[in-house]
């Protein structure tokens, strides 16, 4: 096809092909290189806004319990909303939290946010930092009953009412490739630090040790309050967990909290 061009036709055609080929290689290269190259650790002396991201459904309610708890104690909370009401992809929701962290910190012009993930939107956490910019962003992740491995229940919504289990219920079966992507390699990338809190009464992450989070401080509610019976659905407004993640959002690297209940502000 060249061969019938006017040789200086077919210099321009031969230049824009490499011009071409050039923005491309260049293109995969910074791709590349933003992967492979990781963040440097956040400062944890400064504790920033907090971005709480609801569970799968995309229900508000428990987290904002927990969010006025947080603004009571002086901390400046935002309640994320999901799209596809909670139930569509877990990247679609994770690039929905880079929005809202990128307006947080425009807003309060703070150098890092902290993020507290609930159940599936502690995995929707865990991929926006590794995807989508929170690795440099974040100084702190803090997961509550999160199926970081996935749980039982998706996998048997998946199987039996496949037309009952939308997008983020079947990433959220344990044999999800979106979940095996998430945990090849460092479960807990460089960046921010990172804390798992989960009960051992769950009852919707099963097995509940599903929330355990290679790299993170991994706490048990039971393992700082033994008498607690908290299940999944009651991890934000449980009076325990939230004086766990007050203590977790504290300056400094995380600590394992000694005492129960939520101090008064």
């Amino acid at each position: 096809m060249l061969s019938s061009l006017a040789p200086a036709r077919r210099r321009l055609v031969l230049i824009a092909i490499g011009v071409v080929v050039a923005a491309v290689v260049a293109a995969v290269l910074a791709v590349v290189a933003s992967r492979s190259d990781p963040a440097a650790p956040v400062s944890q002396q400064m504790p920033g806004p907090v971005l709480l991201v609801p569970g799968y459904g995309g229900s508000t309610t428990a987290v904002s319990e927990l969010a006025g708890v947080l603004r009571r104690h002086g901390k400046d909370a935002t309640v994320v909303t999901l799209p596809g009401d909670g139930r569509g992809d877990l990247d679609a929701q994770a690039r929905a939290l880079g929005r809202a962290v990128d307006a947080v910190l425009r807003r309060t012009r703070a150098a890092s946010v902290d993020v507290i993930g609930y159940s599936a939107g502690g995995v929707v956490a865990r991929l926006w930092v590794r995807d989508h910019g929170g690795a440099r962003q974040a100084r702190r992740v803090i997961t509550l009953g999160a199926p970081h491995h996935g749980t039982d229940i998706a996998a048997l919504a998946g199987s039996t009412l496949p037309g009952a289990c939308p997008t983020a219920c079947r990433q959220l079966s344990p044999t999800s490739g979106l979940l095996a992507a998430l945990n090849a390699g460092d479960e807990t990338p460089p960046g921010p630090t990172w804390v798992s809190v989960w009960t051992t009464h769950d009852d919707t992450v099963l097995p509940p040790a599903s929330a355990a989070l290679e790299g993170a401080l991994d706490l048990t509610v039971q393992s700082v309050c033994p008498h607690d019976t908290v299940n999944h659905g009651g991890l934000p407004t449980d009076p325990d967990v939230q004086s766990v993640v007050l203590a977790e959002l504290a300056a400094g690297p995380p600590v394992t909290p000694t005492r129960c209940g939520v101090p008064r502000p």
